[in-house]
């Protein structure tokens, strides 16, 4: 097995089938633009009636019908904030935590010590977070997963892994390998995938190996390091 091989983004999308949400976070190809994107799958209908709405250089996630939301925790949250020179990007409202402890002169790593995996039994969902902290015309990012330990939820084990960023080379977690009852957790390490240099090539990509019927929404952010001009593309299912 090849460690340093990249994948195609939009071909492991296609193979999972059902990833829950996902995050990836790489540089493009032409080695100018810090890129990310997030993405939200759901099963039910409570979790299907779900926009993506942006908010300044931040972007929440808010009822599509307000009057058909059965619960609003775990899945109304704020997935990408901008905290100084730091973007944030979640699936779930450790989000602000992270934020909070930023503010405060804190660490990515500290925030999310105090947080563990979502309380949905039996799936026991990860937390997945990522921040991509920019400096000098350039940026270094670090991935989180917060996940079980066991079936039964007794423990939290958390993962950090950071990286420096390189042309045309991202990387992508997302919550869950498959479908399943329960959903089985994500595994292993991030994904190292290929970035292209068109934002809408690599929204396209991603929109389209999203599975029909499961996929939500998607967020996909291009930043120039050279100017910090900020290229955004939103697709909301429910429109």
């Amino acid at each position: 097995m090849n460690v340093y091989a990249i994948n195609e983004a939009g071909q492991l999308l296609h193979e999972i089938g059902y990833a829950g949400r996902g995050i990836i976070v790489g540089k493009s190809k032409d080695g100018i633009k810090a890129v990310t994107a997030y993405f939200l799958m759901g099963r039910s209908t409570n979790s299907r009636n779900r926009i993506f709405i942006e908010n300044g250089e931040d972007v929440v996630i808010n009822a599509f019908d307000p009057s058909k939301l059965e619960d609003p925790s775990l899945i109304i949250y704020s997935p990408i904030r901008l905290v100084g020179d730091s973007l944030i990007v979640t699936n779930g409202d450790q989000t602000d935590t992270i934020a909070e402890f930023l503010q405060k002169g804190a660490s990515f790593e500290a925030a999310l010590a105090t947080r563990e995996f979502e309380p949905d039994a039996p799936n026991l969902t990860p937390r997945i977070s990522a921040i991509m902290n920019f400096a000098e015309g350039n940026f270094t990012y670090k991935m989180n997963i917060l996940k079980s330990a066991d079936e039964e939820g007794t423990a939290c084990n958390r993962y950090t892994y950071s990286y420096a960023a390189l042309p045309g080379i991202g990387h992508f977690i997302h919550t869950y390998m498959c479908d399943g009852k329960p959903l089985p957790t994500f595994t292993g390490e991030p994904k190292r995938v290929r970035i292209p240099d068109s934002i809408d090539e690599f929204k396209n990509e991603l929109w389209k190996n999203l599975d029909e019927e499961n996929k939500i929404s998607l967020y996909v952010r291009y930043v120039d390091l050279n100017t910090g001009k900020i290229e955004n593309r939103m697709i909301n299912k429910n429109n």
